[in-house]
């Protein structure tokens, strides 16, 4: 184990596996000459050379496509968007394409490709840059969806998507790339795509998040705990599949959970958690499910109205007081 940044965990993650399987390569917007817009990439061309780390023109929509026939014929891209926001030009390769054509095939081919780079806010970047579209993606069959929020996350969950045969989008946060966390050494360093993680122990209420958003929720369980309310913190990981077993075995023992997310509130993944709560825990539930999520607004430029439209630290402990009837 080794203290390094978020980034240096994708880059390393990337580096192992093309080391191993000469098929698989980067392409996206600034990867090779400028070592990627957030020096994710930094090295890689030095070492792979141009025809495994390309640069493309500002074509998501083509490059995408260029990924998906390649994976279709036996490569295995990664394809990098320097925000998920700029993916939506790309959707229909995404949804139309890579989800689907396996099934459209008869499973004649598979598209092994991952869609990777930072999705969500990050800090005065206005409304068209400032999208979490993971319950976008996740409700479409066909796909893998994952939110690392340490580096080893971030390394363990890259390498698996990587060597998945399905489409992965692993969405980042473009704030956490500098944060440094410990990281294991080796390239079988895995994280399945299908398991929660639970990153605090506790009794008292379940809260539930995913990506930046655990950074606040741990940061509100430590708040809690100075009142005496001891929450149980569940890291989702994976967005699609979801790990519900995780999440009902824990609300079975806390009986009360807030869900944290910082997209907005309709058909946001809380509302799905919610149902599978009641339909398969219900007779544990003490009091009903309570969702912290953004505004439901796009996302203002304003920094009082940045912090006004994200989930705080404030938010969560009055959700927890709330499931708690201590309001």
């Amino acid at each position: 184990m080794r203290e390094i940044q978020f980034r240096e965990a994708l880059r390393e993650a990337m580096v192992e596996e093309m080391r191993l399987d000469d098929r698989i390569y980067l392409m996206g917007e600034e990867v090779a000459e400028y070592n990627g817009a957030y020096k994710v990439s930094q090295g890689m061309l030095e070492e792979f050379g141009e025809k495994r780390v390309i640069d493309t023109p500002i074509s998501e929509l083509g490059f995408a496509g260029v990924g998906v026939g390649s994976a279709m014929v036996g490569l295995r891209p990664i394809i990098e968007f320097m925000t998920f926001n700029f993916s939506l030009v790309a959707i229909d390769q995404v949804i139309n394409n890579a989800a689907k054509i396996y099934n459209m095939s008869g499973g004649q081919y598979h598209c092994p490709i991952v869609f990777r780079g930072p999705s969500g806010s990050a800090g005065q970047l206005a409304a068209t840059h400032s999208q979490s579209l993971e319950n976008w993606y996740a409700n479409c069959p066909g796909l893998k969806v994952v939110t690392p929020s340490t580096p080893a996350d971030g390394k363990g969950l890259l390498k698996s998507a990587i060597r998945d045969e399905n489409p992965v989008l692993v969405m980042e946060s473009e704030v956490m790339y500098g944060d440094k966390g410990a990281v294991p050494e080796g390239p079988e360093f895995l994280i399945p795509l299908d398991k929660a993680e639970v990153k605090r122990e506790g009794t008292d209420v379940t809260i539930c998040s995913f990506g930046k958003m655990v950074h606040v929720a741990m940061d509100a369980c430590n708040e809690l705990a100075k009142e005496g309310i001891n929450a149980e913190m569940i890291d989702l990981r994976s967005l699609r599949p979801i790990d519900y077993d995780t999440i009902i075995e824990s609300v079975k023992k806390t009986n009360r959970c807030v869900f944290v997310e910082e997209s907005w509130p309709l058909a946001a993944f809380a509302g799905e958690v919610t149902y599978m709560l009641q339909r398969k825990a219900f007779d544990y539930l003490d009091a009903p499910v309570v969702r912290v999520t953004g505004r439901d607004t796009p996302l203002p430029f304003s920094a009082p109205l940045v912090d006004a439209f994200l989930p705080s630290t404030k938010r969560i402990m009055e959700a927890v007081k709330t499931v708690m009837y201590r309001n």
